[in-house]
């Protein structure tokens, strides 16, 4: 028996990258999978791909009528939502007195306001199903600060808080709601000059010195949402690479001096 056997799935911010890796780790599971995205072209080009386990609906996370389309389509195709991922996300570069408010409050807008938004759209529709589960996905962001990313980082913090408040609110309607703090990832939000750079940057001083790939965290995400972890929630899953441990640098340094 697969794990998601005829379940309803919504994944944001799945056209590309690691939600894209999400989606076909959902339908090689037994899922149904609502692509949820703004890019329509790549959207549509994986739900085909993914055949009739799997639909697009156009969403823009900050909006709540395209929520409120999102989760119609997802039950008008394959019934009530069980499983919630809200992994759309972006990230915008720069010290804090040189954030335009503008900037701030988009990456505000789709990190933290969209996965709020997300978690409102679905609990009547997981209610119907007979519960469900929800993982946001954070960063290892939201238990640290990274110099130039305040904007993420707040909404990575918040991320984490939203969690656990939807986790205490929704328990009694089994639905479960829990947080994956993904470090450096390759995926095409950290494909640009600044990001790429930054990214091998970070994971160069990891106790796992490397950049990850999406299907590495897709496997902890689908076991976050599976009856497998059916007594965690308002918890948070990390997988960083070391992130949190600090840099290896005393470790090189150790080694150089041996040598």
């Amino acid at each position: 028996m697969k794990r998601f056997n005829n379940r309803t799935v919504i994944v944001t911010g799945s056209a590309r990258g690691m939600g894209a890796s999400h989606a076909r780790g959902f339908v090689a599971e037994g899922g149904n999978v609502v692509i949820a995205d703004v890019l329509e072209q790549e959207g549509r080009a994986l739900a085909d791909e993914l055949g009739d386990h799997a639909i697009f609906s156009r969403l823009d996370v900050t909006s709540d009528r395209d929520w409120a389309a999102t989760v119609a389509a997802a039950e008008d195709a394959f019934g009530p939502i069980s499983v919630l991922i809200n992994n759309a996300g972006i990230v915008r570069f720069g010290q804090i007195e040189d954030t335009e408010p503008n900037v701030w409050r988009q990456v505000i807008e789709v990190n933290l306001t969209g996965a709020y938004l997300g978690i409102r759209a679905v609990v009547s529709s997981m209610r119907k199903a007979g519960g469900g589960a929800i993982v946001n996905i954070s960063s290892g962001a939201g238990f640290t600060a990274t110099f130039g990313l305040a904007a993420y980082v707040a909404s990575k913090w918040g991320v984490r808080g939203l969690t656990k408040t939807a986790a205490l609110e929704l328990g009694r309607d089994n639905i479960r709601v829990n947080s994956v703090h993904p470090g450096p990832i390759r995926t095409p939000m950290t494909a640009g000059p600044e990001a790429a750079a930054a990214v091998a940057a970070e994971a160069s001083h990891l106790a796992i010195a490397r950049v990850a790939e999406p299907d590495e965290i897709t496997r902890l995400v689908l076991f976050v949402a599976s009856d497998e972890a059916s007594f965690s929630t308002g918890s948070e899953f990390i997988a960083d690479g070391g992130v949190l441990l600090g840099p290896a640098l005393q470790h090189e340094r150790a080694e150089a001096a041996a040598a």
